[in-house]
């Protein structure tokens, strides 16, 4: 099946019914305090990207990859920094363009496949800002790749990522107060388990990627690793909070 096609529908339906929260855009008020250097973004579910990550942002080329949905994008537009937001949904993408058009922001957005960025020529970017989003992706090479070509020598790539244990549980299971018992080998794929029944609802579907592939992948690419943080989420989001760091932040510069 066309993987990508059905993601962008999937994350299309989302933003429409306004059920996710990662759909929702910011308000005026908080674009007005990032335009006086009072901002912050986010990478995973809480905790604030430190801001030595981004080192100096005002003027710098920064790609926003799979980050649509009115959210970080209008922030670091108004930040400073020179945003092209490219995302699989469409939808997203106008929640990205409400916000600049509202606030008066200028920012870039393209539709496509973050597997995929041809778009863009090589050492295109300063900066590229990349929120947990890969578990959407079959591969994680070709992103990692594809991060590096169009980043600048010395460019970094900042990305969120779930852990890969997140998925050895079963969490519609979970959620009906069911056991938490370990069912499923790594790495996971929807493909792999009643994939049907997530595209009949209109769920996105989702992969896990080894540490070899989210940390490995990136040396492989490229990148060195120069920042790391685990975060956790919320015991709604998921009853693993109360065990495990649900998600982890990785800043990786280009070599």
């Amino acid at each position: 099946m066309d993987i990508v096609a059905h993601n962008r529908t999937a994350w299309n339906g989302y933003a429409r019914s306004g059920e996710s929260e990662w759909t929702l855009p910011v308000p005026p008020e908080v674009i007005g305090k990032a335009r006086k250097g009072d901002w912050s973004v986010i990478l995973t579910p809480n905790k604030a990207v430190p801001a030595d990550w981004f080192g100096e942002i005002r003027g710098c080329d920064l790609l926003a990859l799979a980050s649509g949905g009115g959210q970080q994008v209008p922030v670091l537009a108004a930040a400073g920094a020179k945003v092209t937001s490219f995302d699989n949904s469409d939808e997203q993408l106008a929640r990205d363009r409400l916000v600049a058009e509202r606030d008066g922001l200028d920012l870039a957005t393209v539709q496509g496949d973050m597997a995929d960025l041809s778009v863009f020529a090589d050492d295109s970017f300063d900066r590229v800002f990349n929120p947990a989003s890969t578990v959407f992706v079959p591969d994680l090479e070709p992103v990692w790749r594809e991060c590096r070509r169009v980043l600048r020598p010395g460019g970094r790539l900042m990305t969120g990522a779930m852990n890969p244990a997140f998925f050895m549980f079963d969490h519609d299971d979970l959620d009906k107060g069911g056991p938490m018992l370990v069912r499923y080998p790594l790495p996971f794929s929807d493909l792999d388990h009643n994939p049907q029944a997530r595209i009949d609802q209109g769920e996105a579907l989702e992969f896990s990627h080894s540490l070899d592939a989210q940390i490995g992948g990136l040396i492989r690419a490229g990148f060195r690793i120069i920042g790391f943080y685990e975060d956790d989420w919320s015991d709604e989001a998921t009853p693993l909070n109360r065990y495990m760091p649900t998600s982890f932040a990785i800043l990786a510069e280009a070599v």
